[in-house]
């Protein structure tokens, strides 16, 4: 089985595949501080309360944006799996070729977003990832990553209102009723989730539009996806895992 893990600024998303099956994907915060046998330890326990035997691994591959967990993670998947992980870095074989000005400022991250949409729908294809940033990546029809927008996602924009704002409450985000709010939590939650379906609908066209090309499908993915792609019609799909699938198929070039 391969073990995929995903190391963002929120949390730490793992994939568990057997073949081409994905068994089962877990989350862990990023922000706890962990030593090597904390994540090792997490890790196992989180397998084994899902019945699968952790033993049964035979290859990790780690994408991650964020260095300073990197030392004590991979020193966690060497002392308790016994696996030499592999990194997704400069020089990995993906299948997507950047075209971008500085092809080393592309985060891990979205490479293997990029190679899990052009993968799985072809291109072109415009990347949504509603993280901790919401990310738009368009990949052309050969598989070249040619441009990218990042914006700040909504939990940012959410917790700058509580944070900086003195009277604003922490909310929980969600859609309200109706965009006509009446009281403070309503008018945030509108201001926010509507104001991201707002931006991601101008950016899309705008991308497209520039871009110039025809029949460019539009994939979403990332904790909030679901609530943004559920409400505007510029997003085709939503696939929670297309990261974790992205992993994978890195991880098969690797293999040929």
């Amino acid at each position: 089985m391969l073990l995929t893990i995903d190391v963002g600024n929120t949390n730490i998303t793992l994939g568990v595949f057997d073949g081409e099956k994905l068994l089962g994907s877990f989350r862990v915060t990023t922000k706890i501080n962990r030593t090597s046998d904390e994540f090792g330890i997490t890790f196992r326990e989180i397998l084994r309360s899902n019945n699968l035997d952790y033993t049964k691994i035979d290859d990790v591959i780690i994408a991650s944006v964020v260095p300073n967990v990197m030392h004590s993670l991979t020193s966690s998947i060497i002392k308790y799996f016994d696996i030499q992980p592999i990194i997704v870095e400069a020089g990995i074989k993906t299948g997507i070729r950047i075209a971008t000005e500085n092809p080393k400022q592309i985060g891990a991250d979205r490479i293997v977003d990029a190679a899990g949409a052009y993968e799985l729908y072809g291109g072109p294809v415009l990347v949504l990832d509603f993280g901790t940033a919401t990310t738009y990546d368009l990949v052309d029809a050969n598989g070249a990553f040619v441009s990218g927008v990042t914006a700040p996602g909504i939990r940012i924009s959410a917790k700058a209102l509580w944070e900086d704002a003195a009277k604003l409450p922490e909310i929980e985000i969600k859609k309200p009723e109706k965009i006509l709010a009446k009281e403070t939590i309503s008018s945030m939650q509108a201001g926010l989730v509507y104001g991201q379906i707002g931006q991601t609908e101008y950016i899309v066209k705008h991308m497209i539009e520039e871009s110039g090309y025809e029949n460019v499908k539009v994939v979403a993915t990332g904790g909030l996806g679901n609530l943004i792609a559920s409400e505007t019609k510029c997003i085709d799909i939503y696939n929670p895992n297309l990261t974790l699938y992205g992993m994978k198929f890195i991880y098969d070039k690797q293999k040929k």
